[in-house]
């Protein structure tokens, strides 16, 4: 028999179905869901909601929303809406193919935008106010006070400004993640904001639940269903060398003095090569690690097991479906090592920079000068989103982007001439990382940034073609402090559009 998870009696009363509650939320309406990459967003009522909008447009009616997040979801959520064509605008990032698929035919609008700007841009009214809030918890205590459950996002944000709220109380999250949340509650509008009182990357400074005016809670719905557990990739040779010169360039900072033996707090993307960074760590000697990073992945679950790593802040979970499980069933442990915060805190700038995060991101391309694409295909197709890759970045203490040098069965390379779409400026990147080498771009000249990415970085198959551009342009463009060939710059994109390759 499971635990009576609602208990204010106020709110029990308003318990109805996922369609009673999703029939709440009209056309036109912007609508502020929880979620973040996978975690901790509403199962029910969004697909509720996508069935009810498919019935409208049968009708011959329009019907769609305005859907903002705290990051991706989960194909109950952006999947499920983007089918219906029920998302007019979304924002700030999505992984979902369907979604995907939309805005890259034009058809659904999206905003991609640094995700430590989205709750305060939101309070500015930068984009009109929010008309429901639909958050999943993992329950509802006596006071009214909601907890969290793995993923806390913006949900602060969306729980203040609301006009309405749809609760989700989801069974199916660990009773256990009681206590591991921080939501700080000290945040203010210009010009009325005080430092934020963290100096160390598990200090606590705010309250284990969330608070919501219970006048503005319309609807409460049960539910019982699990995160977007995927299950990563086996680490490959290539993530594995990529892994290896990582860690070799970290020890040599410590051996230099420029890092402590312990290093700094660690922020790491999601995918298989940050868990082969993990895995590596994990091996390479290194003791009592911190993070300060936005997503807990399974390669951070098990330093925190094997005590590499001491403790962890972030706002949300990626896990495999095996690491979700070993979460479960020792919570109890892991609630004592992580601390998960509201995003405008785990990404904001000035705690990034202060606590002196190293910052480890994956990217598309990157050219010769140290420009960073992470988020168009060939320029102008979108994958995911700048997520909060670029909040540390620009702010941490070392900015290191990793890639295999090449993608498509090798017809393409991550080093090229020119970004096709750059997210992160040469002046924001400091270490480049492929299979093949790293790129310390530290202090050097655009030219010298040229050269070392090209030795380092580029795949043999690709060095000779872009040591001739590099010549070329440094003879021939119109100034020689970044050299370009401004015809040639892009003509290795137009040529895979064109050929299927980049080779010349």
């Amino acid at each position: 028999m499971s635990v009576e998870r609602i208990l204010d009696a106020r709110l029990r009363d308003r318990v109805v179905s996922a369609e009673a509650a999703a029939a709440l939320i009209q056309p036109g309406e912007t609508v502020a869901m929880s979620g973040f990459t996978g975690s901790g967003y509403p199962k029910a009522v969004p697909l509720a909601l996508a069935k009810r909008i498919e019935q409208v447009h049968a009708d011959g009616l329009p019907f769609q929303i305005k859907l903002l997040t705290g990051a991706s979801t989960a194909p109950e959520l952006d999947g499920a809406l983007a089918k219906a064509d029920g998302i007019a605008m979304r924002m700030p990032f999505q992984s979902d193919p369907d979604a995907r698929t939309r805005i890259n035919e034009g058809k659904l609008d999206y905003i991609d935008i640094h995700l430590s700007h989205v709750a305060q841009h939101v309070w500015f009214g930068f984009y009109g106010e929010i008309d429901t809030a639909v958050i999943e918890v993992s329950a509802i205590r006596e006071d009214g006070s909601l907890v969290p459950s793995t993923s806390v996002g913006n949900n602060k944000t969306w729980l203040d400004l609301a006009k309405k709220v749809i609760i989700e109380v989801n069974d199916w999250q660990p009773a256990g993640v009681d206590g591991m949340h921080d939501i700080y509650y000290g945040t203010a509008l210009p010009p009325h904001r005080k430092p934020i009182p963290l100096v160390s990357a598990n200090d606590r400074i705010g309250d284990t639940s969330l608070h919501c005016d219970p006048d503005k809670i319309v609807a409460v719905v049960r539910t019982h269903g699990p995160d977007r557990n995927s299950p990563f990739s086996p680490i490959d040779a290539t993530s594995e060398m990529i892994a290896a010169h990582l860690i070799d360039f970290l020890k040599h900072e410590v051996k230099q003095g420029r890092l402590p033996a312990n290093l700094l707090p660690l922020q790491s993307g999601v995918g298989n090569i940050p868990n082969a960074v993990l895995a590596g760590l994990a091996k390479s000697g290194f003791r009592d690690l911190a993070a300060f990073t936005e997503v807990i992945q399974d390669g951070m679950l098990d330093l925190l097991k094997s005590g590499v790593l001491s403790y962890a802040s972030c706002t949300g979970f990626a896990l495999s479906p095996e690491a979700n499980e070993e979460f479960k069933r020792n919570i109890d442990f892991y609630r004592q090592r992580i601390i998960m915060r509201t995003q405008e805190i785990s990404n904001h700038p000035e705690l990034v920079r202060r606590l002196g995060c190293i910052g480890m991101n994956g990217m598309i391309e990157v050219d010769i000068y140290g420009n960073v694409n992470s988020t168009h295909v060939m320029g102008s197709r979108i994958m995911n989103g700048i997520g909060g890759s670029g909040d540390f970045a620009r702010n941490g203490f070392l900015s290191t982007f990793l890639s295999p040098s090449t993608a498509k069965n090798g017809t393409i390379s991550a080093i090229v001439p020119m970004a096709s779409h750059v997210d992160h400026t040469e002046h924001d990147v400091s270490i480049i990382v492929t299979e093949q080498g790293l790129a310390d771009l530290r202090g050097l000249t655009p030219r010298k940034r040229a050269r070392v990415l090209i030795d380092n970085c580029a795949h043999p198959d690709f060095r000779d073609q872009l040591n001739d551009y590099f010549d070329r342009a440094s003879r021939d463009s119109y100034g020689k402090h970044t050299p370009h060939l401004l015809p040639e710059a892009l003509s290795w994109h137009q040529r895979w559009l064109d050929t299927g390759s980049m080779k010349g």
